[in-house]
């Protein structure tokens, strides 16, 4: 963790608490938004149902053209990729894309996802990304996170700025990642949390180890009290124990729900369980990892796959499992940039540009694919060799800030930004 003097100054005025199971960031704005969160959180039915907008983040970039490919452009994607172009042709058999009847054919791996395309509640946004030409992952996922592409520097996240835009009172749990630590996105001067699992619910202090959020409080408090948490530290942690009145170790997820094993359906499926709980959750962030395929990648079967299988049938359990909260809840995904349209040496695909989101919600204009595709002729291909970008991604997020939590402050959620949004949601 850096130093606190290299943060900016609204962090100053907050304490990290850090372990795999919390990481706690609190705002010192004085005990009565806290003592007001508190008596919330303590009855938490008593909330009601709110809208949530659940992110996942795909770090290492995926291959949009792997996930969704161009259907018909067959002879263009044996030339770029002869190893890892597929066809949607039904002769292909296994290695055959599923055949979306939009001119776009979805990568078999993602078949979990067919029934909601179907159902008109997938949407597909596909040359998005950001319009800094970076290929560093660091650089373009910063950009990405904090909603400010080419500016490095910014003190906030986009995420964290939504949540600040929200009108009604808000609980500890309004903005929360199930992630070991803090992601970029809810960086700023709104709380939030990052709880790598909740069953494992505990806080840190860097001079006391890990301690059970229900037990060892007095001991944390008194350290708290000389520098650590100051004033809000009692209120905070009254709070968080509503994490531990739940249990969520008793939660069984729906019948029809069948969540994978691995990072993402854990945390997916750990937000399901905050979302049915009624305890003011807003605004969710996971995220998958391994999607930076430089080596062996695969076609229908590979590394991509094998991301992609985990990714498809986490959503859709956790899609299952919401059951008639499924009104009240968009998922986003979001990648750094895509991989090059020309496969490499190794088997795979090096960093590159544009790649494909997707949106999931009851609202969403669904069972389309959105945007401008640019084709993949060379002269269509950005610098020669990756998909061009012909929808920011800030088009995308502006959208569903405002259609579905009623964030509509595009200039403030996205500083200097001029564009416009891409329409996403059905017709009123």
């Amino acid at each position: 963790m850096k130093s606190m003097t290299k943060h900016p100054k609204w962090m100053n005025r907050r304490a990290f608490l850090k372990a795999g199971g919390l990481a706690l960031v609190t705002l010192g704005t004085g005990p009565a938004f806290l003592q007001r969160a508190a008596r919330a959180a303590q009855e938490p039915t008593a909330l009601g149902r709110r809208k949530v907008l659940v992110t996942i983040f795909q770090r290492g970039a995926m291959d949009g053209l792997a996930a969704v490919a161009p259907v018909g452009a067959e002879e263009q994607l044996a030339k770029l990729r002869p190893r890892l172009g597929m066809s949607a042709a039904q002769g292909a058999g296994d290695e055959a894309l599923i055949d979306l009847g939009v001119g776009f054919g979805l990568h078999p791996a993602l078949a979990p996802l067919v029934p909601l395309w179907k159902a008109g509640q997938l949407g597909i946004v596909h040359a998005v990304g950001s319009p800094d030409p970076t290929r560093s992952h660091f650089d373009a996922q910063d950009f990405m996170e904090t909603g400010t592409p080419g500016r490095k520097g910014t003190p906030d996240g986009w995420l964290n700025r939504v949540a600040g835009k929200l009108g009604h009172d808000a609980t500890p749990f309004r903005a929360m990642a199930l992630t070991p630590t803090l992601p970029r996105s809810l960086y700023g001067p709104e709380p939030a949390m990052a709880v790598a699992d909740l069953r494992e619910f505990h806080v840190q202090s860097p001079a006391m180890g890990a301690v059970d959020a229900g037990r060892g409080f007095e001991a944390l408090y008194a350290e708290a009290s000389a520098n650590l948490l100051r004033d809000t530290a009692r209120e905070t942690f009254e709070a968080t124990r509503t994490l531990e009145q739940l249990d969520v170790s008793k939660y069984r997820a729906a019948p029809e729900a069948r969540y994978p094993s691995g990072p993402l359906a854990r945390s997916l499926r750990q937000i399901a369980f905050l979302i049915k709980s009624n305890i003011g959750l807003e605004v969710a962030f996971a995220e998958s990892g391994g999607w930076d395929t430089h080596v062996l990648q695969g076609s229908a079967n590979g590394s991509f796959a094998r991301r992609a299988a985990d990714l498809s049938s986490a959503i859709a359990a956790f899609w299952t499992d919401l059951g008639t909260h499924r009104d009240d809840v968009v998922v986003l995904t979001m990648t750094e940039f895509g991989r090059t349209a020309f496969e490499n040496g190794s088997g795979g695909t090096d960093h590159g540009h544009g790649s494909c989101l997707f949106v999931l919600g009851r609202d969403v204009l669904g069972g389309k694919v959105h945007g401008e595709f640019p084709g993949l002729a060379r002269d269509a291909l950005f610098e020669g060799r990756d998909l061009a970008i012909t929808t920011d991604f800030r088009s995308v997020f502006a959208e569903v800030a405002s259609r579905h939590l009623g964030v509509a402050d595009d200039a403030t959620l996205f500083p200097g930004w001029e564009g416009n949004r891409l329409p996403l949601w059905r017709p009123a």
